[in-house]
């Protein structure tokens, strides 16, 4: 493990900051790629003084957001109408559609916001976005500010770390469980507060 971690470090300075916008962007599409291989050994190289924290976190953010919106994007205006023309194929249905359209109008920036946070969700969760046709200022948003607090998660495990370079993926996965925790907790708060809205 060592030995990877080490090598991920070295590729990760030799490719610089393109090289984390492009892996980020890969990672938030369809290319499995963990970002936690990524902004970790650029939290390390920070911790060295051989990066800049603050710009290699930007960098997987908005690389983030790149990626998501290739997802989106295609959703939007290649996979709606092959969705619209052919799912009935695969049993889904207009109304299924409506539905699922109707959802996210009403619930798709929290949707959104914790799809970023979470494992394999955050590969897909722009795909149900585009095909629902969520507003792109309000996809863009909330993208941005859920990839920019995983991305700072993350670089924060590798700067603090530092020269216990082992440790980087058994705290990441720890920090993995957290995001778990705090996204239930959070859309238990938001289940209750919308229903209060709709009593009220």
């Amino acid at each position: 493990m060592h030995d990877a971690i080490n090598w991920l470090v070295t590729t990760i300075g030799a490719l610089g900051y393109p090289g984390i916008f492009l892996l980020m962007a890969m990672e938030s599409s369809v290319i499995p790629i963990p970002s936690e291989v990524v902004m970790p050994p650029a939290g390390y190289l920070a911790q060295r003084g051989e990066m800049n924290a603050l710009i290699a976190i930007l960098c997987g953010t908005f690389g983030s957001l790149v990626g998501a919106y290739a997802n989106y994007f295609a959703a939007r205006y290649l996979g709606r109408p092959l969705l619209l023309k052919y799912g009935r194929y695969v049993w889904i249905t207009e109304e299924k559609f409506a539905k699922v359209e109707t959802f996210f109008h009403k619930h798709g920036e929290i949707s959104t916001f914790i799809g970023r946070l979470l494992p394999v969700v955050r590969h897909l969760i722009s795909l149900p976005a585009g095909l629902a046709g969520m507003n792109h200022v309000r996809f863009s948003l909330y993208t941005l500010v859920g990839a920019g607090i995983w991305c700072t998660i993350l670089t924060a495990i590798g700067y603090v770390i530092g020269e216990k370079q082992e440790l980087i993926l058994q705290y990441s996965h720890h920090a993995v469980i957290w995001v778990l925790v705090f996204s239930a907790v959070l859309v238990v708060v938001y289940v209750k507060l919308h229903r209060r809205r709709q009593r009220s």
